[in-house]
């Protein structure tokens, strides 16, 4: 039987990120996917933020041009206009990425296992016992602890005991090339209690690939039929006369916080399956990226000292305290149906005060706490952190 010091479930940013940094620090690693190649069936827009790109690196060839300018529409489609100075967006060409980032892993010493499905985990005195599915066979090995990176709907949080995500939106959107850019690269955003209720709608242009999607509460819309109406509706902000489908997405959204419980003496939990997604706008990238270099720095020093106290400060507790008011506009949001209210509130985005305001959610640097140091009650410090300003 092979044995392992960390098992990763899941080979999206979160496990490929948190299994390359385990692998640096001379831990054995195993990443499995149930997915044959990690460009099939990618589920994120992937819009990083100007936060993700300053503290983090990627292949340039793997993000798309900067994006600067924002286009808010109300349920009349009336235009608010936003402008950053800086580099805001940027779109990553994330099929891409995630083989850049696999071979990196490799190159760092994982052992990657794709095709796999994870079914189920016992524990043992010291660790787990992982039953994968490979095609025909199934393989039993052993861990000394568990990650699971396997999304919003984590079989390895029901597994390991922990909390499990319970409210979900679900997107669904086309990426499109060969469509023609008027004016500069600009993210049209629009407000729609019927075609996107409880989120937006989004048509975004880098100038190379357009990504036109929906999202909202699944049991208040029909997300396909929402995008097929929603692409109709944008003649004239869009010439799709002719455009090519490169591949249509979706997939569930968490959005009710991070989760309470994610982490125990067998186990850990990342990315979409900890919950760590923006409550109020859905983005995912920027915590992702932090939580799981985080949460390798966890692992590493648990697993070198035995003291189970390593992983106290990898609390969702903690972490949801950074992200009140993202959850209670997340609940407003989730309960406003009415076009007339929306409307009038983006009419009060039009004055100086709200304005501002819109530029902040739009372009502000809050994002998911940066984890530098603990202090001795366990609670973070950071230099960097803004927690006022959600980002998109």
């Amino acid at each position: 039987m092979e044995t392992y010091d960390v098992v990763i479930v899941g080979a999206g940013l979160a496990g490929l990120q948190v299994s390359r940094l385990l692998a640096e620090n001379d831990l054995r690693v195993l990443l499995v996917d149930r997915k044959s190649s990690l460009s099939r069936s990618v589920h994120t827009t992937g819009i990083f933020v100007r936060r993700t790109l300053e503290d983090f690196s990627f292949p340039e060839d793997c993000l798309g041009p900067v994006v600067r300018d924002v286009t808010l529409y109300s349920p009349a489609r009336r235009k608010l206009e936003l402008q950053s100075p800086h580099d805001e967006f940027r779109v990553g060409r994330m099929g891409r990425l995630y083989k850049r980032l696999l071979d990196d892993a490799i190159c760092a010493g994982i052992e990657w296992m794709p095709s796999t499905q994870f079914v189920e985990c016992s524990e043992t005195s010291d660790g787990s016992l992982l039953t994968l599915k490979r095609r025909e066979s199934t393989e039993v090995v052993r861990t000394r602890y568990l990650v699971g990176a396997d999304g919003a709907t984590s079989r390895v949080a029901a597994a390991l005991d922990l909390d499990q995500n319970r409210e979900f939106i679900v997107g669904v959107e086309e990426v499109l090339e060969a469509v023609p850019l008027d004016g500069r690269p600009r993210f049209h955003c629009f407000l729609d209690t019927r075609l996107a209720p409880g989120y937006l709608a989004w048509a975004v242009h880098d100038g190379e690939q357009v990504h036109i999607g929906v999202g909202g509460y699944p049991e208040r819309f029909d997300p396909v039929e929402s995008l097929k109406e929603f692409r109709n509706s944008l003649r004239g902000i869009l010439d799709l006369s002719n455009v090519k489908l490169i591949e249509r997405r979706g997939g569930r959204i968490p959005v009710g916080g991070v989760l309470s419980q994610i982490a125990n003496s067998r186990g850990l939990l990342l990315g979409d399956a900890a919950g760590a997604v923006s409550p109020l706008t859905a983005g995912g990238l920027d915590p992702c990226m932090r939580l799981s270099k985080y949460a390798a720095e966890v692992i590493v020093d648990y697993l070198r000292n035995g003291d189970v106290d390593a992983l106290k400060p990898y609390s969702g507790d903690l972490f949801r305290a950074r992200f009140v008011s993202r959850l209670w506009m997340r609940r407003v949001l989730a309960t406003v149906r009415s076009p007339h209210l929306i409307e009038i509130g983006c009419a009060m985005m039009r004055l100086p005060v709200f304005h501002s305001f819109a530029r902040h959610v739009f372009f502000g640097r809050g994002s998911f706490p940066d984890m530098n140091h603990m202090n001795p009650m366990g609670e973070l410090k950071s230099t960097n952190t803004v927690t006022s300003a959600p980002q998109i």
